[in-house]
């Protein structure tokens, strides 16, 4: 029996349509095939914290493609920064095929996760590094830069600023409003925008903040 229900794929469907999001036939496919893998994965690496796979379509899945609007806007070379199990750099990649996104994790066991992922899905415009974000050397700065539960944004900015410019837009996913994070923001760092994310079956607060660099 499969791990993924029928279930799964209707709400994952619905729940892309209520973000504005049509899903093509492929799309979806990959989607739940990438959520059988974390499923599957999970049990022995521990890449996620929701172990119930009945959690998983809105707590992973939609809340990664709650960003899908935002990312849409801001260029074709992306890093997602400690991206761990693959949020939301994976189903951000399965979205944008056209476009690159480089997945940066510093735990072994999480980049293996990912370069399966990449290998089972065939998804050509995914990148894998294994680093510590603080020694990651690009040879182009992204256009932009995103994490999901990754640290503060005080970190975020400090450990990712030689990675991108001042073109580049950076993503950072919360949950409730970081008021006290954004009063320790680096001074060359400034809040373009906050836009809370209303994610389908997630009962807590989302909010999305997009930041740029001044110099």
């Amino acid at each position: 029996m499969s791990v993924v229900t029928s279930r799964h794929a209707d709400e994952l469907r619905q729940g892309a349509l209520e973000l504005g999001i049509e899903l093509s036939e492929r799309q979806q496919e990959l989607l739940l095939a990438y959520l059988a893998l974390l499923i599957k994965w999970n049990k022995a690496y521990n890449l996620t914290a929701v172990r119930n796979p009945d959690e998983m379509v809105s707590r992973h899945l939609l809340d990664s493609l709650s960003v899908v609007t935002h990312v849409a806007e801001h260029g074709d070379n992306w890093l997602d920064v400690g991206s761990g199990g693959g949020m939301p750099g994976i189903p951000l990649a399965i979205m944008f095929p056209e476009r690159r996104f480089t997945l940066l994790d510093s735990n072994g066991k999480k980049t293996r996760f990912l370069v399966q992922v990449k290998l089972e899905l065939k998804l050509a415009n995914l990148e894998v590094i294994h680093s510590r974000v603080e020694s990651y050397q690009p040879g182009e700065p992204f256009t932009g830069i995103s994490s999901r539960a990754f640290s503060s944004l005080q970190d975020f900015t400090d450990w990712t600023r030689h990675l991108g410019d001042q073109s580049t837009h950076w993503l950072a996913m919360k949950g409730v409003h970081p008021d006290d994070e954004l009063q320790a923001l680096p001074a060359d760092f400034s809040l373009q925008s906050c836009h809370v994310l209303k994610v389908p079956g997630c009962q807590g607060q989302r909010h999305l903040l997009i930041l740029r660099r001044s110099i």
